[in-house]
């Protein structure tokens, strides 16, 4: 039998051996330049908005002032493990932050590992916005090529909340990522019909609600809905699987709040937000049904309300707070949407496309009712959840709807993709007129928005019935920018800011509620870098700058000195507390010189005034009210037993009483604690 011998290697000119690319060269230069079957533009396109996302989200970041809520958390949790797991806001694990901790893991084992400071605590949040960015690009491209997933790239990386919200230290960009995997898994499942991605798609959310609780459940129903009508497999198969998913969510979702509600009380801290101490109560109450129907005598009693984004309503998220934050491309993505779902109508039951548009669908449409009725607290950075879906369907729908305007033989096609142009581009030019005046920037975006818009229409009207498609292109190419104008406008204001703290927006102001509510936490002395330096720090909407003191961070932690400032009249907080009693450096300084030993530095109101001073003295300090000064967590037994053990030795509280004062509390601390004269609502105890 004859042997055919290998093709020699190639050679040079000169004749010498040409080395073949190795499979890791090979991979690494498809990773800069793309597949072979991808347009030569697609990937360096790609990079050029992964750049862009970095730049937004990382610009200045060591000057960010993010939320002092949850960087004293994560900074306590530096400095114990019981804190870190528990996600508590003081080291002495007295009481938690009103979220499960994951988000702070994230951030503190980022901190752990490379100092404690701005940057090490904006990292992960960086990262896992562009990561976003990428992965929805990744799943868009899958079913609808590089143009769908670069112009929805493009429209995820512009959308101003998500600027706003990605230089922060609030959960939500680690949500959304997690969303987005637990999605891609998803979509793995229906095109293959195996079970395991299905199963890893379960975990992601299950993590999800470990971010930010019943948040990450909104995208639920149409997961459950796209798998079993869309998957690959028997109907028999499909339910069986959905089945074992389930078991796969309850499990990933339950495990921390199990584990949480079966250690005694007496060794945990208490369950912040909660009214009986358990994580079953913050989830169904406080950051569940109190989130949509607020206040109410059963559940959610702490949800009251609190409006920072305007009245619910299905407005609500193109009012004059919202609108410029999220509402750009809704008009187009609900156009896009109902048009793909048409031009994909006859499609077989298993078809990606349509399961894509479905759970893009789906997303949108169930953030946008969530958001826009719940009667609960409401943050506009809670949106930045709805951005994927709207920008998904941005890509999607606008190439479909220009192929079929392109191609298609009604009539009707003919108008479908200039008018959504026209009307998303004048209500771009609304929201722009909004804030006329307030700079140079969104002048310059009206008028380029306008222009580009009107641009887009007449080209592709005059392109379709000329025939000429290099018209169109350029049409459509004027399109991407009259959308994505005011959006740019707005992030790049975002990127600019360094004020970002409990409730970050993008833009100009628009009389919005600022500060305050369950979901977030006080203002982040600014310039904060890490422990050090000297502030005031005091609560309830007052905002400081500083940090805890040098020395106190860990190794790495690039900090530096701040300056001191202080508001008059700010008050320590309702609850327990109360009052006007201010928590000055000056006060600091002296509870630290007479601290002898005890655990907690001092017992204050509220998880606001609690976050500043950690954030500046760097040591433990009892939150006794949670954020609202409501929660139960310091009853008068407590504090005597506390005292008793000499775990604490100072206590602020109000000389008037205050709103939501534990009156058995004060009357207790006066009877038998020492004033301290120089410091107004300071109490020595035991």
């Amino acid at each position: 039998m004859t042997t055919l011998a290998p093709p020699p290697p190639p050679t040079t000119q000169d004749g010498r051996h040409r080395a073949l690319p190795s499979a890791a060269s090979s991979r690494l230069r498809r990773m800069f330049t793309g597949a072979p079957e991808d347009p030569r533009w697609a990937r360096p396109a790609l990079w050029a908005i992964l750049v862009l996302a970095t730049a937004l989200y990382a610009w200045n970041l060591s000057s960010v002032t993010g939320n002092t809520f949850y960087d004293a958390a994560v900074w306590s949790g530096t400095r114990s493990w019981k804190a870190f797991f528990f996600g508590a806001l003081d080291s002495g694990s007295f009481i938690t932050v009103d979220k499960p901790p994951f988000a702070l893991w994230v951030m503190g084992l980022s901190a752990r590992l490379l100092g404690y400071g701005t940057w090490q605590l904006m990292l992960p949040m960086v990262a896992a916005g562009t990561g976003s960015v990428a992965l929805l690009y990744r799943m868009v491209k899958r079913d609808f090529g590089a143009v769908a997933a670069t112009i929805a790239a493009l429209a995820l990386t512009l959308t101003p909340i998500t600027v706003a919200i990605t230089r922060d230290t609030n959960p939500d960009p680690v949500l959304v990522f997690l969303m987005l995997l637990g999605a891609a898994a998803l979509m793995k499942a229906v095109r293959t019909g195996r079970l395991m991605p299905l199963v890893w798609s379960a975990v992601a959310i299950g993590f999800a609600f470990n971010t930010k609780m019943m948040q990450a459940y909104v995208v639920l129903p149409v997961f459950f809905l796209v798998y079993l009508w869309a998957a690959r497999a028997g109907l028999g198969r499909r339910i069986r699987n959905l089945a074992v998913a389930t078991v796969a969510l309850v499990v990933s979702s339950a495990w921390w709040m199990v584990i949480v509600d079966l250690i005694p009380a007496s060794s945990r801290p208490y369950i912040g937000g909660s009214t009986d101490n358990t994580v079953w109560d913050l989830v169904i109450g406080y950051n569940g049904f109190g989130r949509i129907f607020g206040a109410s005598s059963s559940v959610g009693s702490q949800g009251n309300g609190a409006s920072f984004g305007g009245e619910a309503g299905l407005y609500r998220l193109f009012n004059s707070i919202m609108g410029g934050q999220i509402s750009w491309l809704i008009p187009f993505a609900l156009v896009a949407l109902i048009g793909g779902l048409v031009l994909r109508g006859r499609a077989p039951r298993t078809d990606a496309k349509r399961a894509a548009l479905l759970l893009w669908g789906g997303w949108f449409v169930l953030h946008y009712l969530t958001f826009a009725l719940a009667e609960g607290t409401f943050h506009p950075y809670y949106v930045t959840a709805m951005a994927p879906g709207v920008a998904a369907l941005a890509g999607i729908g606008g190439v479909l709807l220009y192929k079929a305007f392109q191609e298609g033989t009604a009539a009707k096609w003919a108008w479908v993709l200039p008018a959504a142009i026209a009307v998303s581009t004048v209500w771009a030019v609304v929201l722009l007129q909004r804030v006329s005046g307030s700079g140079t920037p969104y002048t310059v975006a009206e008028v380029v928005a306008g222009v580009a818009g009107a641009v887009a229409v007449t080209g592709l009207l005059l392109g379709r019935f000329t025939k000429r498609q290099r018209l169109t292109g350029l049409a459509a190419l004027a399109a991407v920018v009259a959308l994505l104008a005011g959006p740019a406008a707005y992030s790049a204001s975002a990127a600019g800011s360094s004020t970002n703290g409990t409730n970050p927006t993008a833009g100009p102001s628009t009389g919005g509620m600022g500060g305050g509510g369950g979901m977030g936490g006080g203002q982040r002395p600014s310039g904060t870098g890490g422990p050090g330096g000297s502030t005031s720090s005091s609560t309830s909407g007052s905002k400081s700058t500083g940090r805890p003191p040098s020395g106190s961070a860990p190794s790495g932690s690039g900090s530096s000195t701040g300056s001191s400032t202080t508001e008059s009249g700010s008050k320590a907080g309702g609850g327990t507390g109360g009052g006007e009693s201010q928590v000055s450096s000056a006060m600091i300084s002296y509870l630290k010189k007479n601290q002898d030993g005890a655990t907690w530095l001092v017992a204050v109101a509220t998880d606001q005034t609690a976050s500043s001073v950690i954030l500046e003295s760097g040591e433990p300090v009892i939150s006794m009210g949670g954020w609202s000064g409501s929660d139960n967590a310091m009853t008068l037994a407590k504090l005597k037993s506390l005292v008793k053990s000499g775990k604490l030795h100072y206590i602020v509280i109000s000389s008037d009483g205050g709103q939501g004062t534990n009156s058995e509390i004060s009357t207790w601390v006066k009877k038998n604690g020492t004033a301290v004269s120089a410091y107004s609502g300071l109490y020595r105890l035991g």
